[in-house]
């Protein structure tokens, strides 16, 4: 049903898309938008390896969730900031593409523990994360995006 990598050289196995899905902070996620157009839009994302999803937070409306709303099939596409062989000026990028169907955390001690461990990718400052999901948890959305294929490659720019 899904694309393999046409360059088999360059596949990066399972464990290593994983790796980036949680190292990295953000990706674009793709969804079927207006009048059928693609929208991509950039977002700080949470890979939970207890069960396998990626989640996002999100306002409670706009575009991006009329869209999911209308059609749950996505792709994210996240990549890490490469690296250059000596003597090389090609940059090396890894990068992952996930497709997969989106659903809505309808759990709100759910939606706030995600929010709190996506908050800690980006600072370990607990007193202001808890103050900011204390503030804001009312009006965020999280959403979850269940992997139905994950694949990986390392790309060189020349």
């Amino acid at each position: 049903m899904f694309r393999d990598v046409v360059r088999k050289k360059q596949k990066l196995g399972h464990q290593e898309c994983i790796e980036i899905l949680k190292n990295e902070k953000r990706g674009v996620l793709s969804v079927v938008g207006d009048n059928g157009y693609p929208y991509g839009m950039p977002l700080n994302h949470f890979y939970d390896e207890r069960d396998g999803k990626i989640y996002f937070h999100s306002g409670k409306t706009g575009h991006k969730i009329d869209a999911l709303k209308n059609c749950d099939k996505v792709s994210f596409c996240v990549y890490d900031s490469g690296y250059k062989k000596d003597g090389h000026w090609a940059l090396n990028i890894r990068s992952v593409i996930v497709f997969g169907r989106v659903e809505f955390v309808e759990d709100s001690g759910k939606a706030v523990d995600i929010s709190r461990r996506l908050s800690y990718k980006f600072t370990d400052d607990k007193d202001y994360i808890e103050d900011e999901i204390k503030h804001f948890s009312p009006g965020v959305l999280v959403f979850a995006l269940k992997p139905e294929h994950i694949t990986g490659k390392l790309v060189n720019e020349a």
